[in-house]
């Protein structure tokens, strides 16, 4: 997906400014923005957690990260306390898997209406075409399950954040892979490429572990994707092997008023680490 990488606080904040707006035809409403209060200067409560939400390990590199933003956050008088909301993340990754499978069937089915074409395994990356098997597969059943798993999921970080204005983790659990990393086994992509033979819960499994090493990277970005929750990932480690990492902020719903401050204060007290861009 192409978007904007920001560089300063100032430009993330005319970012938002820009692209907020109120669709009065989507069915559901985002708060209004509370940009007024980026200037409050009260204690936050702030949570933190280094442990991966779906039980994957977490670098010792994204740990230290962490850990010091929390002294720094301690020493500058906000109120920081190990805790996380109380979400099954593996359940959680998999109704999503489910669904995307759903929508990406649907939107094969939509492609063979307006064409007369179906698709097949030529016409799309061999993931997708996995996807799409599955997807074949699920359910009206299947598909409001999972978002009653969505659901439940936003409501405990709702809960969560009636206590804790931030939620502090690792923006990925590792620095990033090289471009040309092997992130499927030569097994899976074997059974890939036989996924319309596999029955539904063989489907299910093989999407599970097909993802299952590029989610290692990413346990804790997918939280803030699938609950609503807004977050920022702010650039503050950088490796033994000079690759960067951050550190991630969730807040409440309507309140990126608090991911905006906490970043202006990082970025006032020198400690975010921009690599240089290459032109």
């Amino acid at each position: 997906i192409n978007f904007a990488l920001t560089r300063t606080m100032a430009d993330t904040e005319a970012l938002l400014r820009g692209l907020a707006t109120t669709q009065l035809a989507a069915p559901f409403i985002a708060p209004p923005l509370r940009l007024e209060q980026v200037n409050d200067t009260r204690p936050l409560r702030i949570a933190y957690t280094t442990q991966s939400p779906v039980g994957t390990p977490v670098s010792s590199t994204a740990i230290t990260a962490v850990e010091k933003a929390v002294d720094a956050l301690r020493a500058a008088g906000h109120t920081v306390t190990e805790a996380a909301p109380d979400v099954d993340g593996v359940a959680l990754m998999q109704a999503y898997y489910l669904m995307n499978g759903g929508e990406t069937a649907a939107m094969f089915q939509a492609y063979t209406d307006q064409t007369g074409r179906t698709v097949t395994p030529n016409d799309i990356e061999l993931i997708t075409w996995a996807i799409y098997q599955a997807g074949l597969h699920t359910t009206a059943a299947d598909y409001s399950r999972s978002l009653g798993i969505w659901d439940r999921a936003a409501e405990a970080y709702s809960r969560f954040h009636e206590t804790y204005d931030l939620l502090l983790t690792p923006t990925t659990a590792k620095t990033a892979p090289r471009i040309d990393a092997a992130l499927q086994s030569p097994a899976i992509i074997k059974k890939m490429h036989h996924a319309a033979e596999l029955d539904p819960s063989e489907q299910q499994t093989l999407i599970w572990d097909l993802f299952e090493p590029s989610l290692t990277y990413s346990p804790f970005t997918q939280q803030a994707n699938l609950t609503g929750a807004p977050a920022i990932s702010l650039p503050t480690a950088i490796s033994d092997e000079g690759l960067p990492l951050g550190i991630q902020f969730t807040a409440a719903k309507g309140r990126e008023d608090q991911l905006l401050r906490i970043g202006y204060w990082f970025e006032q007290h020198h400690l975010l680490k921009m690599l240089p861009v290459a032109e």
